[in-house]
C-alpha cells in the first residue's frame, strides 16, 4: 500500500511540472510574439484612432480591451466629436404607416433590424400580455444627410420613432416622447442610449419651441421650453440634466414673439429665435448659464428666406438683398459686440434658396431651395455656389424637417474629465 501511494505521489509530482514546463513554453512564445510586434503608446494609438469615421470606429472598439478603454473615454469622445463633420438629421415616412397604429407589444416584422425607441423605453418595464400599448401615431426612420465634395448620401441609424425631434445638440437628440404625453426623450442616435425626461408644460405644437445647449463652463446640458399660456404670453421652464426636474423662469418681454416659426440656433452661449416670419427686426436670445433674455436688434430685416445659423462657434445671419445678392452677418458675442458683414455671395444665388447650416470642419454653407428640394454648397474658398449631386438614396421629401447634427459617442452624463487617462 505504502508503495502504492508512493507511485500515486511520483505520478501527481510529474503532472505539475509538465503543466510548470508548458506554461513557461507558452509564456516565452508570447514573448517572443510580442516582440516581433513593434509597441506603439497608447498616445499614438489614440491619434490614429480619433481620425476614424465613427462607423469604422464603432467596430475599433471590441478589437482589444485597450483600444475599448481609449475608445470610451470622454477625452477621446471630445477630441472625435471636435473632428466630426455636421450633418442633417430628418425623419422619413415608413411607407403606409399612417394607416397602421404601432403596438409595442411586438417589434415590427418587417423591420427586423430596426431598434425602436418606444419598444427601448419600455425595456425595463414588463408588457401587459392582454393590455397592449398602442401609440396611434405613424412612426418614422431616423436618418441623416451628410455632404462631401458636392455630393450627399442619406445614412441610417436604423432607429425608428413616433415622435418629432424637437432639437439637437453635440451628438445628442430631443424627441417627443409618445408613451407619456408632453414627455420628452434624450438620445444618441448612434449608441442608442436614451433617458426620459418628466413632464413639462403642455401646449399647442404651434405654440411652443424647445430648445437644447450645453453650458461649456459647466458642462451641464439644459433643455429651454418656451410656450404660449392662456393670456398669449410666452412663458419659459428650464430642466437641466442634472437634476431632471423643470423649473420657472423669467420669459421674454411681452410681444417679443409673434409666432413659433423655427427652432433656435444654438451659438455662442446662447438659443437664438427669429420671432416672425417676415421682416424681423430683431432676434430674441437666452444665455443659457445666466438665464437671461435678450432682444439683439438685426443689421438688416429678416425676410421669409433669411434665417440665422452658426457658424464656426459664431451667430451669422443670412439674408438675401435681393435676387442674385446674398450678405452674411457675423456676432461674436452678447456684450460688447456688434454685428459685422463677413461676406457676400454675388454668383450663383437664388432668391428662395434658404440656408441650413454651415459645415462644421470646412465651414462651407449648405442651401435647399423652396422650388424644388434641391441642395447647394457655397464654397468660400473658391466663392462658387454649386449644386449638391444626391449619390446614394433618394431626396427626402421637401416637407421633412432638417436639423443641423453631429454624429458623435457623446452621452450627456457628466464625467470629470480631469480624472480621466
Amino acid at each position: 500500500m505504502a508503495n502504492s501511494l508512493a507511485s500515486k505521489n511520483v505520478g501527481l509530482l510529474r503532472l505539475v511540472e509538465e503543466r510548470s514546463l508548458t506554461k513557461k513554453i507558452e509564456e516565452e512564445k508570447k514573448h517572443k510574439r510580442e516582440k516581433q510586434v513593434p509597441y506603439l503608446h497608447k498616445d499614438c494609438i489614440s491619434n490614429i484612432l480619433v481620425r476614424l469615421p465613427l462607423d469604422s470606429l464603432q467596430r475599433s472598439r471590441f478589437v482589444c480591451k485597450p483600444w475599448y478603454n481609449i475608445i470610451k473615454n470622454p477625452k477621446f469622445i471630445d477630441a472625435h466629436l471636435h473632428r466630426s463633420e455636421s450633418v442633417l438629421i430628418f425623419l422619413s415616412p415608413f411607407p403606409n404607416e399612417s394607416l397602421y397604429p404601432f403596438s409595442v407589444a411586438s417589434v415590427p416584422k418587417e423591420l427586423p433590424n430596426t431598434v425602436s425607441v418606444e419598444l427601448n423605453l419600455l425595456q425595463p418595464k414588463p408588457i401587459p400580455i392582454f393590455n397592449h400599448t398602442t401609440i396611434n401615431a405613424p412612426r418614422f426612420s431616423v436618418q441623416f444627410l451628410e455632404f462631401k465634395n458636392d455630393k450627399s448620401k442619406i445614412g441610417e441609424y436604423s432607429l425608428s420613432c413616433s415622435g418629432n425631434i424637437r432639437a439637437t445638440c453635440n451628438g445628442l437628440i430631443l424627441l417627443d416622447n409618445k408613451l407619456k404625453n408632453g414627455g420628452l426623450v434624450v438620445m444618441n442616435p448612434v449608441t442608442r442610449k436614451l433617458i426620459a425626461l418628466p413632464l413639462g408644460t403642455l401646449s399647442r405644437p404651434h405654440d411652443e419651441s424647445y430648445g437644447f445647449a450645453l453650458i461649456d463652463s459647466t458642462g451641464e446640458y439644459k433643455v429651454v421650453h418656451l410656450f404660449r399660456d392662456e393670456l398669449r404670453y410666452v412663458s419659459c421652464e428650464i430642466l437641466s440634466l442634472r437634476t431632471k426636474a423643470w423649473r420657472e423662469v423669467n420669459g421674454p418681454s411681452f410681444g417679443f414673439f409673434n409666432r413659433f416659426v423655427d427652432g433656435p440656433i444654438s451659438a455662442i452661449g446662447g438659443l437664438h429665435w427669429i420671432p416672425q416670419v417676415d421682416r424681423s427686426e430683431y432676434i430674441v436670445s437666452i444665455e443659457v448659464d445666466k438665464e437671461k433674455f435678450h432682444q439683439i436688434p438685426l443689421p438688416r430685416s429678416s425676410r421669409t428666406h433669411d434665417r440665422i445659423v452658426d457658424m464656426g462657434g459664431v451667430l451669422c445671419l443670412v439674408v438675401h438683398e435681393d435676387v442674385n445678392h446674398i450678405d452674411i452677418w457675423i456676432l461674436k458675442g452678447f456684450y460688447g459686440e456688434v454685428w459685422t458683414k463677413y461676406h457676400s455671395i454675388t454668383v450663383g444665388s437664388i432668391i428662395d434658396m434658404v440656408p441650413l447650416f454651415s459645415l462644421r470642419i470646412k465651414g462651407d454653407i449648405i442651401f435647399k431651395r423652396d422650388e424644388d428640394g434641391s441642395f447647394y454648397v457655397y464654397d468660400f474658398q473658391h466663392q462658387e455656389m454649386r449644386k449638391v449631386e444626391m449619390v446614394e438614396g433618394c431626396i427626402p421629401k421637401s416637407s421633412a424637417t432638417y436639423l443641423p447634427h453631429v454624429n458623435s459617442l457623446v452621452s450627456w452624463m457628466e464625467v470629470n474629465l480631469d480624472m480621466c487617462d
